[in-house]
């Protein structure tokens, strides 16, 4: 199957040297790809960011035409960016699509608007009267790319399990395929109590509340802070070997590539319990109520004293599931040959 040359397009948001989860996804399976000989295509939507929504999607839609017509298939990392313009292209040309789905598109625009800080496991339920018409239609084309593509790759049941109902997908293949967990990279001892917050300045991260928590004189005490700085990812790697801790308080990360970066370099870590990483990581992770001030500032009180921090270390290298580019590539070339 896979010796077998394919044209493939990967249609991405964003693509290095941007930060983010999609960008490295894309960059990794198209080395990944390449090396097994396939010809692959990037296509990045955020080339044409400089122009107003609606036009920049038609332009990129004419983009990606001459990569779509000879392609044996369309990859689309996101559900309405890049998702929406090659979705209508794979139904106009009969193309094989997948969309593998990142962050919740819809609900971050609706709590960076309002600034309602409602959880992603209870916006469908609870706010889908409040959209703005923008925000309507978004949803109405978020339902017509996710109903009309081939395969439906989520990276955890639990955001699956969000997105069935509201988007009524039980009738499409849905398929889960986990996000990267990659070998160990050797940390080194700490020099200071500094709690690795890295991510983008959404009202959704709830950097905030982290600022308040770490502003206390309880926790200014323990010696601990908050380093919020945004690096690129190679960066972000070096700089993590050397920290303590990373803590995230968002208030729904799916598959957040951060804490996945922290196993691999052996470093303990808080994460919100609003993931949907806990099946997997669930022995060896720190989970706090991202609504909960002072359930989070106990958990940093606790990965403070170093007793518990050893211990948290030792459980997290332990942890040896590996699940490497290859094995990922593979999964969805499967996936592509078993769809009809």
């Amino acid at each position: 199957m896979n010796n077998i040359q394919k044209h493939i397009l990967i249609a991405t948001g964003i693509y290095p040297p941007e930060i983010g989860g999609p960008a490295e996804y894309a960059k990794n399976l198209t080395m990944v790809w390449r090396e097994q000989k396939h010809e692959v295509n990037v296509k990045v939507f955020s080339r044409f960011n400089f122009l107003p929504t609606g036009i920049r999607h038609l332009i990129y839609f004419f983009d990606t035409l001459p990569s779509i017509l000879k392609s044996d298939l369309i990859l689309a990392l996101d559900t309405y960016s890049c998702g929406l313009p090659v979705t209508l292209a794979s139904l106009i040309f009969r193309k094989k699509i997948i969309l593998r789905t990142g962050g919740d598109f819809l609900w971050e625009a609706y709590v960076e608007r309002t600034g309602d800080l409602v959880l992603l496991r209870d916006f469908y339920k609870t706010r889908l009267s409040k959209l703005s018409i923008k925000e309507k239609i978004i949803f109405k084309l978020t339902k017509f790319v996710l109903k009309n593509v081939d395969a439906i790759i989520w990276s955890t049941e639990w955001q699956k399990d969000i997105f069935i109902g509201p988007y009524n997908l039980s009738g499409q293949n849905n398929f889960i395929v986990e996000n990267y967990y990659g070998p160990r990279i050797v940390s080194l001892k700490p020099l200071q109590k500094n709690f690795i917050a890295m991510t983008r300045k959404l009202k959704w991260k709830h950097v905030e509340l982290l600022k308040k928590v770490f502003g206390q004189q309880v926790i200014v005490n323990s010696g601990s802070t908050l380093d919020t700085d945004i690096v690129p990812h190679e960066e972000f790697l070096e700089k993590l070997r050397h920290s303590y801790a990373v803590i995230i308080a968002s208030l729904g990360d799916i598959s957040p590539n951060t804490i996945l970066d922290a196993i691999r370099c052996g470093i303990p870590f808080i994460l919100t319990k609003e993931t949907g990483l806990i099946p997997r990581i669930k022995d060896i992770a720190i989970l706090i109520d991202p609504e909960n001030l002072q359930d989070i500032t106990e958990k940093v009180l606790w990965l403070s004293d170093e007793k518990n921090y050893e211990a948290q270390k030792k459980k997290i290298e332990s942890f040896g599931f590996i699940h490497s580019w290859k094995e990922i590539a593979n999964e969805y070339l499967n996936i592509y040959k078993n769809i009809k």
